[in-house]
C-alpha cells in the first residue's frame, strides 16, 4: 500500500506547490499587464484619431454585437471604436477612428490569429490593406477589394469596419 500512496502524495504535493506559485505570480503580474494593455490601448486611440487630445468612454448605448468599446475624442474631434469579427484563424480585433462627418480617419489591428503569409496580409498593420479604408463612409467602405487568397480574413476585416460605422450611426442618432 505504501508503494502506491507515496508517489500519489508526492505528485499531489508538487501540484499544489506549483499551483500556488502560479497563482501568486498571476496575482503579482496582473496589475502590470493591465497597465501595459491600457497604455497600448491609449496609444492606439491616439494613433487612429490623432486630432483628439483625450478620450472619454461612452457607455449605455445598445451597440452592434462585436463592438467592444467606444470613445469620444475631445473637442468633438470624432470617435474611436474597438470591435472584433471572426476571421479564418480566430477573431480579428480592430480599432477605428471615425471623424465627426462619419468618414474613417484610420483603422488599426489590435490582435489577430490569421494564417501567417495569407490572412495576415489583411490583418498586419504594415500590410497596407487598412489604408484602403481611409476616408470611407458607411456607404463606401464595402468598395475595398479583398486580398487575393485571403477572402475570409478580408471579409472579417470589412465586417468589423462595418460594425464600427454602424456604431457611429447609433451614437450620432443618440446625440440628436
Amino acid at each position: 500500500m505504501k508503494e502506491i500512496f507515496k508517489p500519489i502524495i508526492v505528485l499531489a504535493s508538487i501540484c499544489l506547490v506549483v499551483t500556488a506559485l502560479l497563482a501568486f505570480v498571476n496575482m503579482e503580474t496582473r496589475p502590470i499587464i493591465q497597465a501595459a494593455e491600457e497604455k497600448a490601448a491609449a496609444q492606439a486611440r491616439a494613433e487612429v484619431l490623432p486630432q483628439a487630445e483625450s478620450f472619454e468612454k461612452i457607455e449605455g448605448l445598445s451597440l452592434p454585437e462585436g463592438v467592444t468599446e467606444v470613445y469620444e475624442g475631445s473637442h468633438h474631434s470624432g470617435y474611436v471604436i474597438m470591435m472584433q469579427a471572426k476571421g479564418y484563424g480566430g477573431y480579428i480585433r480592430l480599432i477605428c477612428g471615425i471623424r465627426p462627418d462619419g468618414s474613417i480617419e484610420s483603422v488599426k489591428t489590435l490582435s489577430h490569429s490569421e494564417t501567417g503569409g495569407i490572412g495576415s496580409r489583411v490583418a498586419d498593420n504594415g500590410s497596407g490593406y487598412r489604408e484602403g479604408y481611409r476616408n470611407k463612409t458607411i456607404d463606401t467602405y464595402q468598395e475595398v477589394d479583398a486580398v487575393t487568397g485571403a477572402t475570409v480574413s478580408s471579409k472579417a476585416y470589412q465586417k468589423a469596419v462595418g460594425l464600427a460605422l454602424e456604431a457611429y450611426e447609433i451614437i450620432r442618432g443618440a446625440e440628436q
